[in-house]
């Protein structure tokens, strides 16, 4: 969606390794936010982005307005059954169809042959691999691993939003990913979900400036649906959304 950070620019420059032509999109789509969220204010610098992907070689700009991608007569949504049934669903109700309907109408204008994405949007991801499947779309889809700062925090453009203080404190949200990945790889047998849970939102809980904990959610890592117990062997998704003062992160984990 723009102001791009380093997460973005490794995509694009694996895109730019592995085809001759590359592509990128930046458009702040309307109908993946709420009514309370942060549309009006997400952080736009196109000449920016824009400047940043010609210095990498990218191709062509897809930049197009609301006007462009939802007419005045604009009526046809794609509507994933099931992805608001997800914790990140639940938590944003009508997010998903947002998202399913941008992605499946920017790659038929686009048609890429691969399209890049990043592992940090976790429920994202299974979802546009669902789409391309249930709608026979020609197109590979490639997901890379999050990109973090060296304290680990995820990076994402909201991240802007913290304060120097929020900052400094920002880094508990994948620690307490990461306490749960250990519980999980320690243990010879299954681990309860709500075990994995209550250790993820321990850690969290440990730093004052959290101020909210949407959800804890351990799900199978190809179709987001709810696990009851984690063995190292198969495996989980572990993803969280909480508010550190009043700006909303996720992250994930996949053991």
């Amino acid at each position: 969606m723009g102001a791009l950070h380093e997460g973005h620019l490794t995509l694009v420059r694996q895109a730019r390794a592995e085809n001759d032509v590359v592509v990128a999109s930046i458009f702040v789509n309307p109908t993946q936010f709420g009514p309370n969220e942060d549309f009006d204010k997400y952080p736009r610098q196109l000449q920016i982005d824009s400047d940043k992907l010609a210095a990498l070689g990218v191709d062509y700009l897809f930049a197009p307005s609301v006007n462009d991608m939802y007419g005045k007569d604009h009526v046809t949504y794609v509507d994933p059954e099931g992805f608001d049934d997800t914790s990140e669903g639940k938590a944003r109700p009508g997010h998903f169809r947002g998202v399913a309907t941008i992605v499946t109408k920017l790659f038929n204008i686009v048609q890429p042959t691969n399209a890049y994405f990043g592992q940090k949007d976790a429920a994202q991801c299974v979802l546009i691999r669902r789409i391309v499947d249930d709608l026979n779309m020609d197109v590979n889809v490639i997901v890379a691993e999050t990109v973090r700062e060296s304290d680990g925090l995820a990076m994402s453009s909201r991240n802007t939003y913290l304060t120097p203080t929020e900052r400094h404190a920002a880094p508990i949200v994948y620690q307490s990913l990461c306490a749960a990945r250990t519980l999980v790889l320690a243990s010879n047998v299954a681990v309860e979900s709500a075990v994995v849970r209550k250790t993820v939102e321990s850690v969290l809980r440990s730093e004052p400036l959290i101020s909210a904990i949407q959800y804890v959610s351990i799900d199978n890592k190809s179709t987001m649906q709810s696990l009851e117990q984690v063995n190292r062997e198969d495996g989980a998704l572990i993803s969280l959304a909480c508010k550190l003062g009043s700006v909303r992160l996720i992250d994930n984990i996949i053991i």
